[in-house]
């Protein structure tokens, strides 16, 4: 495998972890590409940013969870990717992912959202079948070409259904709000998932609020027996008004509030992994969408400590 080194791969770590893999269940890495990208680059620079954000974090200690992740987290850095080719940063991706993922339950940092596929590909490929997903976005990426390309970050989705990484009736969108053809917007609805729309999401925030999206979710994840569930986050899933340092913002998206009740409610799934990608720290302001990101994740790595610590 090609060694790929560049000046905007991070420098720092997670919550200020001891930089390398060490003896513990969970592992942040970065994946600091952004060659797929349709409107404004800048998500390479994710991972850094989002690191740097989970200074604020301190102790770590979770208010809902009341846990920390810090002694069972690890940070091995931004994987060795090109920055320029995407079948060739997927190439060189899968098989440092699969060599992570026998060995821990993974938080990737994008980075845009064209790295999720490998990282599906490579979960199929360490659990033996596909997965479930729960996919928070502005975007369906369920676009058959990448304007004029074969494959980007807006067809994603509908390349790993093609390919069978993904349990159809086990797939639910979050916040999808952009323009689209109906065949796009309506892909997962139509091969049997669920897409629930920023407009159906609007004014439910809280766990009550949310209590019917919520206990839907759990039913499908249900009647596909529970399998594995894997969070992929785009950033742009959020109001621009909370995450304005993204490549395409979307006007009339989720609030932060939202995308946490459904992350701490949801909780108790069987999860085997997340992302989150496409933050943009060139377009951020005041550091709100690298603040957001860094909260979502740690989240996620709190709810995951607190269920298997029961």
């Amino acid at each position: 495998m090609a060694h790929h080194e560049f000046a905007f791969r991070s420098s720092g770590t997670y919550l200020n972890l001891e930089r390398g893999e060490r003896d513990t269940p969970y592992c942040i890495a970065g994946l600091a590409f952004d060659g797929a990208v349709s409107n404004r680059p800048g998500a390479r620079l994710g991972p850094q940013a989002i690191r740097l954000a989970s200074q604020m974090l301190c102790d770590a200690i979770h208010p809902h969870f009341d846990t920390s992740p810090l002694s069972q987290l690890s940070d091995c850095g931004d994987l060795l990717l090109p920055n320029t080719g995407i079948e060739a940063m997927r190439e060189a991706l899968m098989p440092q992912a699969v060599a992570l993922l026998r060995q821990y339950h993974m938080v990737w940092l994008g980075g845009d959202h064209s790295v999720t596929l490998p990282l599906l590909r490579a979960l199929n490929q360490v659990h033996g079948g596909p997965v479930a997903m729960l996919h928070f976005d502005a975007h369906c990426d369920t676009w058959t070409n990448h304007f004029g390309e074969p494959s980007g970050h807006g067809t994603w989705v509908y390349e790993a259904m093609e390919e069978g990484l993904l349990i159809p009736q086990a797939s639910v969108q979050m916040g999808i709000r952009s323009s689209g053809e109906r065949a796009a917007r309506e892909y997962v609805n139509t091969v049997g998932g669920r897409v629930f729309t920023a407009r159906e999401l609007r004014g439910l925030e809280s766990p009550q609020q949310l209590a019917g999206v919520l206990k839907e979710i759990r039913e499908r994840m249900a009647a596909a027996g529970n399998p594995p569930v894997y969070l992929t986050l785009d950033i742009d899933c959020l109001d621009p008004a909370f995450a304005p340092g993204t490549g395409t913002p979307e006007p009339g998206g989720m609030t932060s509030a939202q995308v946490l009740s459904i992350i701490e409610e949801l909780a108790d799934l069987n999860w085997c992994g997340m992302d989150c990608v496409e933050v943009a720290p060139p377009y951020d302001h005041a550091e709100l969408t690298s603040n957001a990101a860094s909260t979502f994740v740690w989240t996620y790595l709190c709810g995951q400590v607190a269920k298997n610590s029961r």
